[in-house]
């Protein structure tokens, strides 16, 4: 079974920790998780480390965020809204 990325589309890292503010994930973890040979037993460690470091306010946005994108396959909030045209 195929573990998606943690990756929420909050792609900014905090300059003091080096961790996205979305994932919490370091630029090297993003490598691994990239990685076709990195297993899932990694993954789902790694996983557990990322939610560590999350703030409480972090980690209620990353849970309900991955939890839409392992539900619908993608984030649903960011899909753009279509304009309605004007009358």
């Amino acid at each position: 079974m195929k573990i998606i990325s943690p990756c929420i589309s909050i792609c900014k890292s905090d300059p003091k920790t080096g961790f996205c503010y979305g994932c919490a994930r370091t630029d090297q973890e993003k490598k691994i998780w990239k990685n076709l040979e990195t297993t899932n037993e990694w993954k789902n460690k790694n996983l557990k480390v990322l939610t560590s470091r999350m703030s409480e306010t972090q980690l209620k946005t990353f849970n309900q965020s991955y939890d839409e994108k392992i539900k619908f396959g993608k984030l649903v909030y960011s899909k753009n809204l279509e304009k309605k045209p004007k009358s």
